[in-house]
Formats: C-alpha cells, sequence, structure tokens
C-alpha cells in the first residue's frame, strides 16, 4: 500500500496535466475563481492596515485548502485509483498552461495582423498592465515576460509542490498564488496588508522559478533559440529584478528569444521601472509563438520530473524519514531518555497494581500515529 501512493501521485499528475493540455481551463464555474470570491469575503471581514490583520488572513485562506487536501489524502490512504483521481482533479484546477499559450498565441496574432485595438484590449488576460499607450514592441514584451513568470506560476510550481507534497501541496501552492495576485501587489491599501501573502509566494515560488529558467535556457533550440546564449544571459542578468524570482524565468527567456526585456511598465496609477534583461531588440509579434511553444517545453519537462519524484527521491526520503522515526526512541533510551512504560498483562496499571478497566484511567487511550503580475 506504501507503493501504491507514490504511483496514485505521480498518475494524477500526469493525468491532470493532460487534461489541462487537451481542455484548458473550465469555462464555467471555475474552483479557483469560486475560491478567489470566498477569499475576497473573508478579506473584507479581516481586513485592517498592518501585517498582523494580513498573516492571519493569508493563514487562514491557505490553510483551509491545505486542511481540505490533507482530509482528502487521508481519506484515500487505502484506495489508490481514488487518490490518482483527486490528485489528477486537482492538478487539472491549478494547471494553466494551456490558456497561457493560448493568450500569448492570440496576442501574437493580433499583433501581427496590426490590430492594436484588440491586442491592448486582450492584455489584461495576462497581466494588470495599463496598455492605452503600449504600442507592439511594449504590448509584445509585456506578453513574453508575463508568459515567462507564470510559466512558473501557473505551470512548473503547482507540478513541484504537487510531487513533493500530493492534493496538500496542489491546493495550498495554489491558493498562495491566488492570494498574491488578490491583495500582493503594492498599492495604498495593501501595501502592509498584502506582505504576508507576497512573502509566502515568494518563498514557494523560490525552487519553480530557478527550475523554470533552467529548463528554459535546456528547451531554447526547440524554439530556434540558442541554449549557450540563453545560458549565459540567465547567469548574468536573472538577479536584476526586483522581484526575487520572475528574473529567473524573464532572464532565460529573454536568452532564449534573443530580446531585451525590461524597461518601464505602467500600472493603473503607478509606475514601475525595471532594468533591461538580455541583449538584441525588443520583442515582436513573431516572438510570441515561440515563447509559447518555451513555455509549453518546460512544462513537459517538468512534468516529466514531478512524476518521477514520488517514485524515485520522494521514496527514498520517505524510507529514511520511517527509519529515523524507528529508531529515535531506541536511540532515547540508551541515552537514558524517558521509556515508555509497557501496559501489564492484565489490563492498565492501578496504583501500582495490575487490573482494573478503562475507567480507572479515565477512559483515556494513547493511540500511536504510524494568474498576475
Amino acid at each position: 500500500m506504501r507503493q501504491a501512493a507514490p504511483l496514485a501521485n505521480a498518475a494524477g499528475l500526469v493525468a491532470g496535466y493532460a487534461l489541462d493540455r487537451l481542455l484548458g481551463d473550465p469555462r464555467r464555474w471555475h474552483p479557483v475563481a469560486g475560491y478567489g470570491r470566498a477569499a475576497g469575503a473573508l478579506e473584507r471581514r479581516l481586513y485592517r492596515p498592518n501585517r498582523g490583520a494580513g498573516a492571519a488572513f493569508t493563514a487562514l485562506a491557505v490553510g483551509a485548502p491545505v486542511l481540505l487536501g490533507v482530509a482528502a489524502t487521508a481519506a484515500t490512504r487505502r484506495r489508490p485509483i481514488a487518490r490518482a483521481a483527486l490528485v489528477a482533479a486537482g492538478t487539472w484546477t491549478v494547471l494553466g498552461g494551456r490558456t497561457l499559450r493560448h493568450e500569448a498565441e492570440v496576442m501574437g496574432r493580433a499583433l501581427h495582423d496590426g490590430d492594436l485595438p484588440a491586442a491592448r484590449q486582450r492584455l489584461s488576460h495576462l497581466c494588470g498592465r495599463d496598455p492605452s499607450s503600449l504600442d507592439e514592441p511594449e504590448l509584445a514584451r509585456a506578453t513574453v515576460e508575463s508568459v515567462a513568470e507564470n510559466t512558473s506560476d501557473a505551470v512548473v510550481a503547482p507540478l513541484i509542490w504537487g510531487a513533493v507534497a500530493g492534493l496538500p501541496g496542489l491546493l495550498g501552492y495554489r491558493a498562495a498564488n491566488t492570494l498574491d495576485a488578490m491583495v500582493g501587489h503594492r498599492s495604498p491599501r495593501y501595501a502592509r496588508f498584502g506582505t504576508p501573502a507576497a512573502r509566502l509566494d515568494d518563498l514557494l515560488n523560490l525552487v519553480p522559478a530557478r527550475l523554470t529558467g533552467l529548463l528554459t535556457v535546456a528547451v531554447a533550440p526547440h524554439a530556434d533559440g540558442d541554449r549557450e546564449r540563453a545560458w549565459r544571459v540567465w547567469r548574468r542578468d536573472r538577479n536584476d529584478h526586483p522581484s526575487p524570482n520572475a528574473g529567473q524565468c524573464e532572464a532565460a527567456m529573454a536568452g532564449a528569444l534573443g530580446v531585451r526585456l525590461g524597461g518601464r511598465n505602467v500600472y493603473f496609477g503607478r509606475s514601475e521601472v525595471r532594468p533591461f534583461l538580455g541583449d538584441g531588440p525588443r520583442p515582436e509579434a513573431q516572438h510570441l509563438a515561440r515563447t509559447a511553444r518555451i513555455s509549453g517545453a518546460v512544462g513537459l519537462l517538468a512534468l516529466t520530473l514531478a512524476a518521477a519524484y514520488p517514485l524515485t527521491a520522494g521514496r527514498l526520503l520517505s524510507t529514511a524519514g520511517r527509519r529515523v522515526l524507528h529508531t529515535l526512541p531506541r536511540a532515547v533510551r540508551r541515552a537514558g531518555g524517558p521509556t515508555v512504560a509497557r501496559p501489564a498483562p492484565f489490563g492498565p496499571v492501578r496504583d501500582g497494581r495490575a487490573g482494573g478497566s478503562p475507567a480507572a484511567t479515565g477512559g483515556r487511550a494513547v493511540a500511536g500515529r504510524g494568474w498576475r503580475r
């Protein structure tokens, strides 16, 4: 049964990825949208302009999905098929790879046709920048940067956390990432309240973002890119970005495409100047199809790693953990630490004598426990 659980998790990740690849996001009744509405209602009740209130909000809003995932995992402990089905459904729910690539392709067609009004209107599907004054290179740049970052947020990171922590990891990561998109930006309302959600999202993406950068370098030739240039740009520019994670993805994408990203970003009511990443010309419409191809290839590689983890490194770590737990009581006894009393042969011990009933101990028993920029 212990061997069935890792296999069920791996099969669920593969099946969920296949569903996203074939169907994309549900058009109606999307669970993440429902979660966002519930989190918004909770925010309205807990909001205070300080980090303490933001920490309480983040703990509740992320903790609830994690506990739901833990309960579902426990309920399917001896039902590997049900476990695989739940992981597949959760994976499909939290992934957004197909939708991300579709938006890049739609934007590319609009820019290729010279339809700037349509392209500006479409940009809101990818990020929160003000598109009213953006020309083709700036619209293309915004698309490339958003696809690069969200390849980590919407594809690689959910798969990695699903591999490491199963259904609780999938749901917990998506909850944290959704909260970051809701309250993690630097507006007057959320400057302090949203900090805990933003920091949690940064922490959860530290490894996935760097893995996304490395995978982008690896698949650069798949989109007619130069792997050596991508590696050079990634190593040189990845830490120049103000975000601890976004620069990892964007620098690698800039190097893979041979373009220059960064510059002035205008949001509604504020602007930010980002350092340049990469060398070469500004992105154009022709680069967006290549961006989508790189994103898709990175997703497939991430799926391969995620599906292999529960059956390889995950199983080894689990086995090692169980051995450590089994040897701890013995090591404590050898060191002269407290020992656990063995039950008397004829019932619980009462006043130093064997015998009696559970009522004599108060009826108690000790049980072992064996998408945005």
